[in-house]
């Protein structure tokens, strides 16, 4: 029997309307949701992607301002803004459109945004008070594999959870989000020794490492729920996932598509946080 379909268009659908709400209040409070995002990159799969998130902030009024930057932009030049932007009490959200210029941190270029303006949680503020189980903004993307798990009704107290992939922006944030959740978390990289071994004990598979079509039915064990945060350019010009999909979906009890899985939940989850941020929240004290 195939395995379910874990769409993620109906929790994005979920989510945007979560943020017509909050932008709608903060409305009526005299409050415009301003979403600001600094780009220093010339790659079209980013400007692609700026584009839709900005086209998607304006259908639920949300002010959405491209603040573009050179490719070979100092991370000192790139802080001024973020700074700036951060000191500006009309902006409630900012985020840093990666990729980054060669040579610099994400994580290090984000230190310059005030927490509460942090929608994307890219900071080291924002990824130590997760951590530490404290109010913030999660990275978007983590955030949209719990959205896309709990829409589903997966249960996740008591389950084994194994995240493939230990990037900031995916990997260690969602193992964060699944053990505040008492799922017990295995965390795998390039230097895990029998990867297949580890996978296969999943009951909840995430894969993260952006390498087209690398797990297989192998690394998946009979049932298991496997979620695809991939997002890779094919010979042809599709989009496929980080899953082979045709042999695992032969096996796993539910796999996320690609595309249409993670990738419309974070968009969407990615404009509630500013929505949310406008609206006051969260309080981080």
């Amino acid at each position: 029997m195939p395995a379910e379909s874990l769409g993620g268009r109906e929790v994005a659908a979920r989510l945007r309307a979560l943020a017509a709400e909050s932008v709608a209040s903060s409305a009526a409070a005299g409050i415009t949701a301003h979403f600001a995002i600094v780009v220093a990159t010339r790659e079209e799969s980013a400007a692609w992607y700026v584009r839709t998130l900005s086209a998607a902030a304006a259908r639920l009024n949300i002010e959405c301002e491209v603040l573009a930057l050179r490719p070979d932009a100092t991370a000192a030049e790139i802080m001024a803004v973020l700074r700036a932007q951060s000191a500006d009490t009309a902006v409630h959200g900012i985020v840093v459109q990666a990729p980054v210029p060669a040579g610099l941190a994400l994580a290090e270029l984000a230190s310059a945004i005030e927490p509460v303006k942090d929608v994307d949680g890219a900071s080291p503020i924002s990824l130590g008070r997760l951590m530490a189980g404290l109010p913030t903004f999660a990275p978007a993307t983590a955030q949209a594999v719990l959205e896309l798990l709990d829409y589903h009704g997966v249960e996740l107290d008591g389950r084994r959870a194994v995240v493939v992939g230990r990037s900031l922006v995916v990997g260690k944030p969602v193992a964060q989000l699944l053990l505040a959740r008492n799922a017990t978390v295995t965390v795998c990289h390039s230097h895990t020794a029998d990867l297949a071994s580890i996978t296969r004990s999943a009951d909840v598979l995430v894969v993260a490492v952006g390498r087209p079509r690398f797990i297989t039915a192998e690394h998946v064990r009979p049932g298991a729920v496997v979620v695809d945060v991939g997002t890779n350019t094919s010979a042809n010009g599709s989009l496929v996932g980080d899953v082979d999909d045709a042999s695992v979906a032969s096996v796993a009890g539910g796999l996320s598509p690609v595309p249409g899985g993670v990738g419309p939940a974070t968009t969407a989850r990615l404009l509630l946080n500013p929505a949310t941020a406008a609206a006051g929240g969260p309080d981080l004290g």
